[in-house]
């Protein structure tokens, strides 16, 4: 989804306060049905040790390329890891292997597809059986995309990934802000915090975050990409949850946008589509490029017309995102 123009915190949109104050009490009723399900759910055992990357907010944080690192880092450090995801934005609800030659986007989603490029993906609406089937399947550890709000599974380390630029948004509920639950909540559920920074250089922007004294490790991060944009003209398209990431990584790697176009999170593409942005890209001279996620939505027959550009998530400490997957393997073992 696009977030709201009232999810600004715009001084000048005396509007947008307005509609956030009205909307408000539908916020306190969701966080509280969210705090109830979370307190009233005994967590199923897990079979391997499971990290969670989830977040506090809905849309573009950057939490499945830090899954992504998750998942090689813990390759590095001698683990099998495989990746969990309910599947958003896909039909099948699981237990099930992704096989990205045999679903599509429709089937299991965008996040399945992207994470089976990079490990061996399940998808399963409630976590835990799909838990049990990548153990079943020979994974040690379980890297779970999304899932702070579930409480269904047992989890030994709890990430929480959160965009320096975007922070909280006004710290409203869903529908009034971008917040799935208070961050006093959140955090007290989490065990470390990663903030994603537009660049290396960019200033993480802990105390306006309100994580400068928090009593928890606070780990910065930033999208890199595996590779230089393609020379020339380019038309860049997306449809994740904050497009202008995207465009703005393009363009600091030196890239020569000649035309952006912008679609909703998750957005599954027709061929029509591809179609109309080919023939703006020609009119430019221009190639079409868009990000990693948003490719394996991409009908199958255009694909080999667009090129897609991954990125990862590259940490300024990489030694403490070791040391916190250490922790969640020392964790699952003292269970037993």
């Amino acid at each position: 989804m696009r977030p709201p123009a009232f999810w600004s915190t715009d001084a000048g949109r005396s509007s947008g306060a307005l509609t956030r104050a009205l909307l408000s009490p539908l916020g306190w009723i969701y966080a509280g049905l969210t705090a109830q399900r979370i307190r009233t759910t005994i967590p199923a055992p897990a079979p391997a040790p499971v990290i969670c990357v989830g977040n506090l907010t809905v849309g573009g944080t950057g939490k499945t390329p830090v899954a992504l690192t998750v998942l090689d880092a813990a390759r590095r450090l001698g683990r099998t890891p495989a990746a969990l995801s309910r599947g958003h934005g896909g039909r099948l609800s699981g237990p099930l292997k992704v096989e990205p030659g045999l679903h599509g986007a429709r089937d299991v989603g965008d996040e399945p597809l992207l994470l089976a490029r990079a490990a061996p993906a399940y998808i399963d609406a409630n976590r835990v059986d799909g838990a049990r089937l990548a153990a079943a399947d020979g994974a040690d550890l379980i890297v779970m995309d999304d899932g702070h709000q579930n409480p269904k599974l047992e989890k030994d380390l709890s990430l929480v990934v959160v965009d320096s630029v975007s922070g909280w948004g006004p710290g409203q509920i869903l529908p009034a802000g971008p917040l799935r639950e208070p961050v006093e909540a959140g955090l007290s559920r989490a065990d470390a915090v990663i903030v994603m920074t537009p660049s290396a250089e960019s200033d993480p922007g802990y105390a306006r975050l309100g994580l400068a004294d928090l009593e928890l490790p606070v780990l910065q991060a930033w999208l890199e990409p595996d590779t230089a944009p393609p020379s020339g003209p380019l038309l860049a398209f997306a449809g994740i949850g904050r497009p202008q990431k995207f465009y703005d990584a393009l363009t600091a790697r030196g890239a020569e946008l000649a035309e952006t176009s912008s679609f909703p999170d998750h957005h599954v593409f027709t061929r029509a589509e591809i179609d109309q942005l080919a023939d703006l890209a020609e009119s430019y001279g221009a190639t079409l490029i868009t990000t990693e996620k948003d490719w394996v939505r991409l009908p199958g027959d255009v694909q080999h017309a667009v090129t897609a550009w991954p990125v990862r998530a590259r940490f300024a400490e990489p030694a403490r995102l070791d040391a916190l997957i250490e922790q969640a393997v020392d964790r699952f073992a003292e269970r037993g």
